[in-house]
């Protein structure tokens, strides 16, 4: 494979072009490298411990007491950021804002309760409950489809 790279100051947005006589393995899989964002880690403390945490795996990420903490099955973690740093990292991975200081997995919610007055109560399946806030009941609606 020939590499070609062509400097143009006069050029805004750099542009990558292939040019091949037929779509080969090689360039598939060169096509999902380049395509591949590298997505950054989301790692949690617990007993002083820091450990990398499956976004797959959490239930809820919320902010309290001045600092923000992750849920899975095997507990609760303390997160060294802060709540937007991380819905900006688990963005794409059907979390969702349901008030100013928490974000639920999608993946992970039962139920949603919409039985009470203008409150949408969101219950885990680990049985926790959570309740979204008037800010973000029309959202959570347009995600509900109601």
């Amino acid at each position: 494979m020939k590499l070609e790279i062509i400097l143009d100051p006069a050029c805004g947005e750099p542009v990558l072009t292939l040019r091949a006589a037929a779509m080969t393995e090689d360039l598939q899989r060169l096509v999902r490298q380049l395509s591949e964002q590298a997505t950054p880690l989301l790692c949690g403390e617990r007993n002083g411990r820091l450990e990398v945490l499956d976004p797959e795996q959490l239930a809820r990420v919320y902010a309290a007491a001045g600092r923000v903490y992750a849920v899975t099955e095997k507990g609760e973690y303390v997160l060294r950021m802060r709540l937007y740093e991380a819905e900006a990292r688990l963005a794409g991975r059907r979390f969702v804002r349901i008030s100013h200081s928490e974000l639920v997995n999608l993946n992970l919610v039962e139920n949603f309760d919409t039985g009470l007055s203008g409150t949408i109560c969101v219950r885990l399946k680990d049985g926790t409950a959570s309740y979204v806030s008037r800010r973000y009941v029309p959202a959570i609606k347009k995600i509900l489809g109601i």
